[in-house]
């Protein structure tokens, strides 16, 4: 899958603000550092800014345990060979480790494929937030051309014929006739899971004044000080608005995408993204939507410079850094699922 997900921005402006329907660019600057520095004051007496990710709660195993078979079963691709896992690999992160996830006969896709990890609590998926939610968003790439290159129609067909399945799907769903919307609860379901609790910071949010280092704890109240809290806050640290990057320098790339715009059609969104989750991001290089950067601290200056206006000294960066990588929580730790063998009726992988 290439959908739009794995980097980090510090992002640093009115959360979503459409300026260009309310004041010129340079007024929506001010009014945007202003406003974000008293969302970073009020956070900081009233409560944290950032919450405890906590263990998933399963309330239907059945079909969690059927949607782990289709988030790793490659036959729902037209080769074969991709599954979802092959871009959000839960071996490293949720994410390739690559600047673009490689798709269909080798394309390369259009944009940094970001963390599957805690996406259960964006406000909606891809980069450009163009799918409302993680079912939404598990449909996408099967019949993406350039990703799994197949059509629903077809990968229902390859479920049908394996008996296994058609038995799973009529215990979950009540009915053996399967649908791609029941594929795609599915996986959604088991994405649902895909939390990651008990990083050192959470346990030093619950009480554990032992589970920071001093460097880690200045490294936070940095963090908060110079107001990356206005939009990397909540679980998730973030994802959980649009904003713009490149907010007081533009960010130069040659990466295509434009972002909200692409959606909208509205161009005062251009270069409007989802922030993403700050969670595990020790692991999910490289960063930003284009994954131009694979080093944790050049992201952190990067962003400090496009979007606060602000050159870290070294002292600093070292310490934001430090207390980003207390953000890696408990990965995904469970059994491997037995796909159910094809059957001689199954249509067979096309690689062309």
């Amino acid at each position: 899958m290439l959908p739009a997900f794995a980097s980090i921005y510090f992002g640093f402006s009115l959360q979503n603000v459409r300026w260009g329907e309310i004041m010129h660019v340079s007024g929506a600057i001010s009014l945007g550092l202003g406003l974000c520095v008293l969302s970073s004051t009020a956070f900081s007496t009233a409560k944290e800014p950032i919450e405890p990710i906590e263990p998933a709660k399963i309330t239907d195993a059945a079909k969690v345990e059927l949607g782990k078979q289709l988030y790793f079963d490659p036959r729902l691709s037209k080769s074969g060979f991709l599954s979802c896992n092959s871009c959000h690999n839960l071996s490293m992160g949720g994410t390739d480790n690559l600047p673009s996830s490689i798709g269909h006969q080798w394309t390369i896709g259009p944009i940094n494929a970001p963390t599957v990890l805690n996406s259960s609590f964006n406000l909606a998926q891809f980069w450009d937030g163009r799918a409302k939610d993680l079912q939404e968003q598990a449909g996408g790439p099967i019949a993406n051309p350039k990703e799994m290159a197949f059509s629903h129609e077809l990968a229902v067909n390859v479920l049908e014929t394996i008996p296994q399945y058609r038995a799973s799907f009529k215990n979950v769903f009540g009915d053996q006739n399967i649908t791609i919307d029941q594929v795609t609860d599915a996986i959604a379901s088991f994405e649902e899971t895909l939390v990651t609790p008990g990083s050192r910071f959470d346990q030093w949010l619950k009480g554990d004044e032992t589970a920071l280092t001093q460097q880690e704890k200045s490294g936070y109240q940095l963090f908060k000080d110079v107001g990356c809290t206005a939009c990397h806050s909540g679980p998730a640290v973030g994802g959980m608005s649009y904003q713009k990057f490149g907010l007081i320098k533009p960010y130069i790339t040659d990466n295509p995408a434009t972002g909200r715009a692409a959606v909208t059609g509205n161009e005062y969104e251009k270069f409007f993204f989802k922030v993403p989750t700050l969670r595990n991001i020790e692991l999910t290089y490289p960063y930003f939507h284009d994954g131009s950067v694979w080093d944790l601290g050049e992201a952190v200056d990067i962003m400090a410079e496009l979007q606060l206006g602000r050159t870290l000294n070294k002292t600093e960066n070292t310490q934001i850094v430090a207390f980003l990588k207390t953000l890696t929580g408990d990965q995904p730790d469970f059994k491997l699922p037995i796909l159910p063998p094809s059957q001689p009726d199954t249509p067979r992988p096309d690689v062309k």
